[in-house]
């Protein structure tokens, strides 16, 4: 999608082989890609793949945080005996916090460059989850004025290495699968001017893909409460 625009890509991955071998395939005769190893929990591994992105281009346009990894089991269910077990919140440092990393490095960057084609950068997600979601609508809606704009696509199940493949057997016999075309095009829609940000584009089954409108506030006075809340955070956005 990038790279048949003219773009150049940094892939960040934790699977370094299956990074490098994809930069390898799109490189062909002219280099295009660059693979980076990288773990997303760790900050400092972000900050340093990050880093190279910037020597290696001098600016980026777009940024794409895609990790993730599946449900699992959080908290033990164990009724009885002492003590308590440490939740593993391996799933939400990955598919959030390690997400929360990558765009403060985006923002960060995209803060130091100019307007170019109309824009500073441009931040296109996965929702992997309700944290997610409600960050992308929330704060999304700050960054339009800085020629910033973040979105997140919301995808219903893709074929990916998330989960095993019998479980997408299933999905697929029944019709139920979400074709990849989808998200593409809505990732697509995304390039460019487009100031459209802090919007959810949903993708189902049926291919294509919907811009979803949040929540009707509760009455006008939430509504109010809402605008007030956001009038006094507001400058801390902007510190």
């Amino acid at each position: 999608m990038l790279i048949s625009r003219g773009a150049k890509v940094f892939i960040a991955d934790r699977n370094e082989e299956a990074a490098e071998s994809f930069a390898t395939e799109m490189n062909g005769k002219t280099e295009v890609a660059m693979a980076h190893p990288l773990d997303v929990i760790d900050w400092d591994q972000q900050a340093t793949a990050f880093s190279a992105a910037v020597r290696a281009f001098g600016r980026i346009d777009y940024v794409y945080p895609l990790a993730g990894i599946g449900e699992k089991t959080w908290t033990p269910r164990a009724t009885t005996g002492e003590g308590f077990a440490k939740p593993d919140l391996g799933v939400l440092n990955t598919d959030l916090v390690g997400f929360l990393y990558t765009v403060s490095l985006a923002l960060q960057q995209f803060r130091k460059q100019e307007i170019h084609d109309g824009f500073r950068g441009k931040i296109g997600c996965v929702a992997l989850g309700h944290g997610v979601v409600g960050f992308v609508r929330s704060y999304g809606k700050y960054l339009p004025e800085e020629g910033i704009t973040i979105n997140a696509v919301c995808p219903n199940v893709v074929r990916t290495a998330i989960q095993e493949p019998a479980f997408y057997e299933v999905l697929d016999a029944k019709g139920l699968l979400t074709p990849m075309q989808g998200v593409l095009d809505a990732f697509d829609s995304m390039l460019g001017a487009s100031d459209i940000s802090g919007e959810l584009f949903e993708v189902g089954p049926n291919g294509g893909y919907q811009i979803r409108t949040p929540p009707e506030f509760l009455d006008a006075e939430s509504k109010e409460v809402i605008d007030l809340l956001h009038e006094w955070t507001y400058p801390l956005q902007q510190a």
